[in-house]
């Protein structure tokens, strides 16, 4: 019998950006996938509580996280770090004029509209993204819900990702931008 799903309430979740990877083992990863193209990697994996994306090109290396806030991190290579509470953003500059930027938001919803955008989430992780649905199929109500969305273009990367607590009616939204200079 697997571990129990838990996923803290919004107010528990913090975003981290490191220069530098870290261990996978750090993360209790539910879905995975990878992308390599033009010369870069991309490795997206869903975890109990967010996500994980970790890009290098080279020497170069990002690794962001959405984590419970009290799980312990390191310090060395931290360039980004705050908790989820309204609307947040952030950049940072890779030598070689790799540009990162990136935004957040939390948004509390009416529980019609949580439960249509919940579908909506669905539909749209099945078709393009990788998603982690706990208890599908759940009777007694929704179940948290996280979908990361990759798009390549040349010379630049876009990932959002949306994960959701219905207890809370409440959607994280995190959108990152890598641009190769």
């Amino acid at each position: 019998m697997g571990v129990p799903f838990v996923r803290p309430r919004v107010a528990d979740v913090a975003f981290r950006l490191y220069d530098r990877p870290l261990h996978p083992e750090l993360f209790d990863v539910v879905a995975a996938k990878t992308v390599v193209r033009d010369g870069w990697r991309l490795t997206v994996r869903l975890t109990r509580t967010g996500h994980t994306l970790g890009w290098s090109c080279g020497e170069l290396h990002l690794e962001e996280v959405t984590v419970a806030a009290d799980q312990e991190l390191p310090d060395a290579g931290r360039r980004i770090a705050h908790q989820f509470d309204g609307e947040r953003r952030g950049r940072f500059t890779l030598p070689g004029g790799v540009h990162y930027e990136m935004s957040s938001q939390v948004e509390v919803l009416q529980p019609d509209q949580f439960a249509h955008l919940h579908a909506e989430l669905v539909a749209d992780g099945i078709r393009k993204g990788l998603i982690f649905h706990c208890h599908e199929g759940n009777r007694i109500g929704l179940s948290p819900l996280g979908v990361v969305i990759v798009e390549a273009l040349p010379r630049c990367l876009s990932v959002t990702a949306f994960h959701t607590f219905p207890d809370e009616f409440a959607i994280i939204k995190t959108q990152s931008l890598i641009e190769l200079g």
